[in-house]
């Protein structure tokens, strides 16, 4: 039978609720802050590591815009087919990252630029989409796969590894000078304290303006720390103009190849967000519904995908850290979504806008994100829990669990391996998720829980 959420729904407004313009508009400024850093800073990596200079604002820009594009698919859902009819914000995947930059070394290699680089990047994530689009067509039928030990799993997964990047940056971010310095763990900390405070409110304006709040007090805190620089924003241009397949188009199997793979698994990574969503959305998380919207979601990341490598970025997916927002602020409303994909848009069309929120120092947002993506992980163990934890689940889990973490607290377990093995599995979500789905499919009961997991 279809899993169903009785406790008193803590939602201000439910999924097909229409706020007013201020509090769609406050809400949707939370997810923008949430999901920010974590559209842009891929590209910060990827345009570092492979010197791509002064193509780095630009390439920003487009994550920004078709960030913001993507967003809007999924809240939409045209022809009630493509997206989830969620709040489903899309931005730029880590998960591709090291796929990305074997492609770009690639490149590199045979003598070229920062164009024949950026070319051969965005077309094979061009034609990966296609990986992710074909298999969103046989969601209805990988039953065996998308199951609530599977996908509560993955979300748990995903959540505990994020905590670690929200905690590495309360404490100053990754490198950093200063980092665990004092100064750092208390300016966090404040923003963390003033969330849970306004978030225990009764005042329903207080738990929706948690992190808005929390950031902002943070924000100006830093600035009479000295922590606010914004003499670069002179040299940003005034407008970015998104041009298709800007840099050409070229292809190589040996590139191509890891970037597919990624696809596959982020697959099953959007399954697992998009699952935590509909919980914290108080949607059904098994049956006919469920599957459609998973189907419809699975295929708006592979169309926003194919678009974000046509306009000149990064592969996008579903953001994990939006969920948490959601859970705060009590607001599950999709056409909060729409307001999100025009900030993203308008920040990336004017950069400048964008270039003042890049200033938001670390550990603020470490404070903020903390929380966040502790409540994705809550929301996997919410799914577990639900289940009927017999002898296989909890070996399923614990084999998961630890190859899964296992990679991400100790990351050069593979350096020994070929550069494609670390590249598929050193992802956390990665090796824990492939994991749970081939012992499922392996041991005894699997089809048992296949069939009684998603009856409606």
């Amino acid at each position: 039978m279809a899993i169903e959420d009785t406790a008193p729904s803590e939602l201000i407004y439910a999924l097909d609720d229409k706020p007013k313009i201020v509090t769609a508009s406050f809400a949707a400024v939370q997810h923008v802050l949430a999901s920010f850093v974590g559209i842009i800073t891929p590209t910060l990596i990827i345009g570092g590591v492979l010197g791509l200079g002064a193509y780095v604002p630009y390439l920003i820009s487009m994550a920004l815009i078709v960030s913001g594009v993507g967003t809007f698919i999924q809240a939409r859902r045209p022809f009630e087919v493509i997206g989830t009819g969620m709040i489903c914000v899309q931005g730029t995947s880590f998960a591709f990252l090291g796929a990305v930059l074997t492609a770009g070394f690639i490149a590199k290699a045979k003598g070229g630029g920062p164009e024949e680089i950026l070319s051969l990047i965005f077309s094979i994530c061009f034609l990966g989409a296609f990986v992710e689009i074909i298999l969103s067509q046989f969601m209805h039928r990988l039953t065996r796969i998308i199951t609530p030990l599977v996908t509560g799993i993955v979300i748990t997964i995903i959540g505990v590894s994020l905590i670690k990047v929200g905690m590495t940056d309360l404490a100053g971010g990754f490198k950093a000078d200063d980092f665990g310095d004092l100064s750092n763990v208390g300016l966090g900390l404040l923003v963390l304290l003033i969330i849970i405070a306004l978030n225990g409110s009764s005042n329903q304006w207080l738990r929706l303006s948690a992190i808005v709040v929390g950031l902002a007090i943070g924000f100006v805190v830093a600035g009479f720390m000295g922590r606010l620089d914004f003499s670069h924003l002179g040299s940003l241009p005034i407008v970015s103009i998104p041009i298709p397949f800007r840099f050409g188009f070229s292809f190589d199997f040996a590139a191509f190849l890891p970037v597919a793979l990624i696809y596959v698994i982020t697959t099953i990574e959007s399954t697992g967000d998009i699952t935590a969503n509909c919980l914290i959305s108080k949607q059904a998380i098994s049956g006919d519904t469920y599957l459609k919207r998973i189907k419809g979601g699975v295929l708006g990341d592979g169309i926003n995908s194919a678009l974000a490598a046509m306009f000149n970025t990064f592969p996008n997916t579903t953001f994990s850290q939006n969920n948490g927002v959601i859970q705060l602020t009590g607001i599950a409303s999709r056409h909060v979504g729409m307001y999100i994909a025009g900030i993203l848009i308008l920040l990336g069309v004017f950069p400048v806008i964008g270039g003042v929120l890049q200033q938001i120092p670390k550990p603020v947002l470490g404070g903020a994100t903390l929380v966040m993506f502790g409540t994705v992980a809550a929301a996997g163990v919410r799914i577990l829990a639900s289940e009927d934890l017999d002898r296989r689940k909890m070996l399923i889990m614990a084999v998961a669990f630890g190859v899964g973490l296992g990679v991400s607290m100790v990351p050069g377990v593979f350096d020994a391996a070929p550069k494609w093995v670390g590249n598929v599995f050193g992802s956390p979500v990665t090796t824990g998720g492939l994991a749970a789905i081939i012992l499922s499919l392996i041991l005894p009961g699997a089809r048992h829980e296949a069939v009684s997991g998603h009856t409606a």
